[in-house]
């Protein structure tokens, strides 16, 4: 503990819990030793004049440190929607809000999270309440205490996941965390006296002034807010006085021996139970702590569980916790009082949830819930079946369809599994009972004192989910561009199964409403992409959703798909998210690679948090959904397919959208049509585009044939095949042979002698997702960095840009040339410098619109990897980039009696303006991972030793390994590349490639920059550098191999 950083004072509280438990004892307090609490003083009839002056000494506390794991959650429980789209956090922070306004005074406010629920906590805060977010001193941290093993009460392990070693101490924590803080010292300084304190997931507890009022004439240094216990409270903890002093104390029913149970439950005798609201008296707190040496000496709790919360199997630990309303025994001349329902409301188990979300409950001007008048002043019972919807996941199954009215409902019991709808309204005592394995639907309209048995009605039929039993698979972590592998690895047995219900629970976790929306699927058409596609479908429909879009024959783009999750409706349709089918420039085959990604509702990949997420689902998936019988869908076709249930309560549509149409209708209001029409029509203008038999080849005839009236001999390999026609669908000089060719060139961008051969005007080439491009002129070859600053340059050309007022930002992955930068620099743009990775402008060109940031829109961006792009889609778009080129070409020829301005013409002129950035990367592919690793490794361990070193003709100004800290929402990015930036501004970087779907590729960049002398062979410009990098990182030692595979 001590090692962790944590408090002595929570040291000091936990050592004396373990004494306890290692002593033999038991925590248990015998019937014999208490008696009955007499009447206690009820708030209602207090007789005090409320002073509004305590407020200034006053200080609100919200509990908000529990995960709740016991009903299925993994996060913050006080994020859980409650009532609409408020959670448990959103009614507290509109309370408080709403208190001070009142009050016109601004009651200080904390919270006490817990090292699992900080990070959320304070992240939604920063999004929905920045200036509660912004207060000093917002967050209190609790402590956290090991979880012992069972038997040796020695600290137990998990090596599936070490934070799982450790658990908050209960929320009797308080008082060792507010001393461990330093919050208890200061608070006192800053002149509070009064602390009210209660649980996040009970929206009843809110600063009362007359109950405040009454606790401060009273001078107790300590009261509880006690309700009256009820049949439904039996089993609850209850109050009582101590015999042996007469001091009031707490027993839980974890205290209470198995022969005192009867007495323990009987309500008329023992009537009190403390509901967790507290008011404590901060100087006399701090009195009893210094008495006891830095912490309170608590009754221990012992709770059994297994280390890892999801899986029974794993080991059986004892987690020792104490209860903050013990407490109430340490003080001398402790109070109670007794308040109405009112003030507890807290969500312990689905069923109090279900109760809370329906139209029994509304939430008042004070943003309280507060029970509906139609229910007559009592409560509707809810019983719902603990084993079936003990888990927050199962009832949001059960109402998809809206929740049931429980207005007019006295009592409800459910057993089995249903599914209900807001259609259905319980009226009187309802029992259902459905003793199938199928969830079977609740009518709709009035169910009145009726006991309904639904076990033989008609189910779901094709649309039935299935549960089927899985294990984890090793090696399921998505890379920056999604989880590729050999596609023999995803046709196994559960492999895609198991990512695809990872990224569902993910997805659905983060607050994604699948029920609502389109989810989008398609790919690049490569091998195996057409039954995954139906595999996606099936586990979709299972999953929820209820409208999928489905590109045809299986084919869309990856910024296609971008396009279609941003620009296509109605609204009431538009989609959520996509599954896209693809390992991009990766070969294709059923012995090659195969690759998923999900993109979420911006049109981009998923976040970090996202894909994180989604891997730790993979290593502890224990099952997924699918709907077995669900026919396949004909995906050659456009149209719906619109399939209902056998009991008609549902029907999902799989509509077949064609594959170019939206980003064919995008495109034509970023570009100037009629200008490259102008341009393609120009008889001494020629151009080739090489789809390299990946999907970009429908989009380049929809595109330069179908809209610019171009012959389809413009359009070569536009034929989309599974395995790429035998090909590497990767755009650059030594895959895209073809074309390079075609274009006057080798594999090294040197000019050959082509025999009289007329060399096309423009050349360009995509990957096997589209979303990738090289550009070419006749026998010159434009670097992917070189291209992204021509075109920032050249910005006002497009009328996307234009009509924007101008471009406002650029940026670059890490290893891109610094030539952009130059331009931004010049025309005054704002410039970034990111890791690999499309999602990371992604978060810039969203600064504004998600995070209430800058706007940095319009927005170019652009990777050494040969993706460029713009804010019109979240995915770096090839087709874009060869239209953008096309526009500068045609705004330098617009008069055509002049000699045709060439795609050199244009660089030469460009460098000439902001000099060269002689630039080259080595790929090394298909090296041993385990060599590679050990590479960077050596070269990151060397980074300080290396700065200031010495190295042929060259000084390391720094050698570093690149990290990121977003601009837009403060993540850290590490270990992105290894670095030696020279003095004279040159570079040498190193990284490995996320994106191979075996083995590793080890990605050697060298860069340096020339003013004036722009003419030189790049082979010869850089040659120093190369022989120093090659120094540097000992790949022929580590790897085996100096010789790349590949040299852009």
């Amino acid at each position: 503990m001590e090692a962790e950083g944590i408090a002595a004072s929570a040291i000091s509280a936990f050592e004396s819990t373990f004494n306890s438990l290692v002593s033999g004892n038991t925590g248990m307090i015998p019937e014999s030793t208490i008696s009955p609490v007499p009447d206690l003083v009820s708030a209602e009839s207090i007789n005090v004049e409320p002073s509004t002056e305590l407020l200034k000494e006053t200080v609100v506390l919200k509990l908000n440190g529990g995960l709740g794991t016991g009903m299925g959650l993994d996060k913050a429980k006080s994020l859980l929607k409650v009532k609409d789209d408020d959670t448990f956090l959103d009614l507290t922070a509109k309370q408080v809000m709403k208190m001070r306004k009142d009050y016109g005074f601004n009651v200080k406010f904390m919270l006490m999270n817990s090292f699992s629920t900080s990070k959320d906590t304070l992240a939604f805060f920063a999004e929905k309440y920045p200036s509660l977010r912004e207060e000093e001193g917002l967050e209190m941290i609790q402590n956290k205490v090991p979880k012992l093993d069972a038997t040796t009460f020695e600290p137990a392990t998990c090596e599936s996941d070490p934070s799982n070693e450790w658990c908050p101490p209960g929320h009797g924590d308080l008082y060792a965390a507010l001393v461990g803080s330093g919050r208890l010292d200061a608070l006192l300084s800053e002149g509070y006296k009064y602390m009210f304190v209660s649980n996040s997931d009970n929206l009843g507890a809110t600063l009362n002034l007359k109950i405040l009022t009454h606790f401060a004439t009273t001078e107790a240094p300590f009261m509880m807010e006690c309700c009256e216990r009820t049949e439904n409270d039996k089993k609850g903890g209850h109050l009582a006085v101590r015999n042996s002093d007469n001091q009031l104390i707490l027993r839980e029913s974890a205290m209470c021996a198995d022969e005192d149970e009867g007495a323990f439950q009987d309500v008329t005798k023992h009537r009190f139970f403390n509901t967790n609201n507290l008011w404590i008296r901060l100087d006399k707190l701090k009195e009893i702590i210094d008495k006891f040496g830095g912490f309170i000496p608590l009754p221990m709790i012992k709770n059994s569980k297994t280390v890892d919360p999801k899986d029974d199997s794993s080991q059986k630990v004892v987690q020792l916790e104490t209860a903050m309303g013990a407490a109430i025994e340490c003080f001398s001349g402790a109070s109670a009082i007794v308040v109405p329902r009112t003030r507890f409301a807290p969500v312990k188990k689905c069923d109090d949830l279900l109760l809370l979300r329906s139209d029994a409950y509304m939430i008042n001007s004070d943003f309280i819930p507060m029970l509906n008048p139609l229910c007559g002043g009592k409560a509707p019972v809810i019983s719902l079946d603990s084993k079936k919807y003990k888990l927050v996941g199962k009832l949001e199954e059960a109402t998809l369809g809206g929740i049931p009215s429980l207005v007019h409902c006295d009592r409800l019991k459910i057993k089995g599994v249903v599914r209900m709808s807001k259609k259905t309204s319980f009226v009187g005592d309802v029992s259902i009972v459905n003793n199938s394995d199928e969830s079977k639907f609740v009518p709709v309209g009035q169910i009145k004192d009726a006991t309904l048995d639904l076990t033989d009605v008609a189910g779901l039929g094709p649309l039935k989910p299935s549960v089927v039993s899985t294990s984890p698979i090793k090696g399921q972590a998505p890379g920056t561009s999604g989880l590729r592998k050999k596609t023999k690895v995803f046709m196994g047995e559960n492999y895609l199964n198991n990512f695809v219900q990872a990224a569902f629970d993910a997805v659905k976790a983060s607050g994604t409403d699948v029920s609502e929306g389109s989810l989008v699927i398609g790919g690049d058409g490569r091998y195996f992409n057409k039954e995954a596609i139906q595999t996606i479908i099936k586990m979709g429909i299972a999953n929820g959703v209820k409208r999928f879009w489905i590109g045809k024959d299986g084919l869309l783009s990856t910024p296609g798909v971008s396009t279609i999750i941003r620009e296509r409706g109605p609204v009431w349709q538009k989609a959520f998210g996509a599954f896209i089918l693809t390992a991009s420039h990766n070969p294709g085959g059923p012995d090659e690679d195969f690759g998923i990604k999900y993109n979420c509702e911006n049109g981009g990949p998923a976040p970090d948090k996202l894909t994180a997420a989604m891997y730790a689902n993979t290593t502890t998936i224990k099952e997924y959904k699918i709907c077995k019988d669900f026919p396949n869908i004909d995906i050659s076709s456009i149209g719906c397919n619109t399939v209902t249930s056998t009991d008609g309560s549902t029907e999902v549509t799989i509509e077949v959208i064609d594959t170019t149409a939206e980003s064919v209708k995008l495109l034509k209001t970023i570009f100037d049509f009629g200008a490259i029409k102008n341009l393609l029509d120009r008889p001494d203008f020629t151009m080739v585009y090489d789809s390299m038999h990946g999907v970009n080849g429908p989009y380049a005839k929809a595109i330069f044939v179908d809209e610019l009236g171009q012959d389809e001999s413009v359009c070569v390999n536009a034929v989309p095949k599974d395995d790429f026609n035998g090909g590497h669908a990767d755009p650059n000089l030594t895959y895209a042979k073809e074309l390079v060719a075609t274009m006057g060139l080798d594999k090294k961008g040197h000019k050959i002698d082509v025999g009289g051969a007329k060399i096309p005007s423009f050349g360009a080439a995509a990957d096997g997702d589209g979303d990738r491009n090289m550009i070419l002129g006749t026998q010159f070859f434009v670097t992917p960095s070189d291209s992204l600053a021509i075109i920032a340059a050249y910005a006002d050309v497009i009328p996307f840009f234009k009509s924007q007022g101008g471009l406002k930002g650029v940026a670059r992955s890490m290893p891109t040339s610094g030539a952009v930068d130059l331009v931004a620099k010049d025309l005054n743009f704002d410039l970034f410098e990111t890791p690999t990775g499309w999602k990371y402008f992604g978060n810039l060109m969203d600064s504004k619109a998600l995070y209430g940031g800058k706007d940095y829109t319009p927005f170019i961006c652009g990777e050494e990897s040969f993706g460029t792009g713009s804010n019109h889609v979240r995915e770096k778009d090839g087709i874009w980039a060869v239209l953008a080129w096309l526009s500068i070409l045609a705004s330098e020829n617009t008069d055509a009696a002049k000699p045709l301005v060439t795609v050199e013409d244009i660089v030469i002129k460009h460098w000439t303006k902001y000099g060269r950035n002689y630039y080259c990367r080595w790929d090394f592919e298909g090296v041993e991972k385990v060599g590679a690793n050990a590479m960077m490794d050596k070269m990151r361990a060397e980074t300080a030793a290396n700065t200031g070193k010495v190295v042929g003709k060259y000084t390391i100004a720094t050698a570093d390994d690149f990290t990121y800290v977003d601009p837009v929402d403060g993540s850290v990015a590490k270990k992105q590349g290894i670095r030696f930036l020279m003095s004279d501004g040159s570079r040498i970087v190193f990284r490995l490639s996320g994106t191979a779907g075996s083995g590793a590729t080890v990605r050697m960049y060298i860069e340096q920059y020339e003013p004036e002398n722009i003419s030189m062979p790049v082979a010869d410009a850089l040659q120093d550098l190369i022989t120093v990098a090659l120094e540097l990182c000992d790949i022929k030692n580590f790897c085996g191999t100096e010789t790349p595979t590949v040299i852009t």
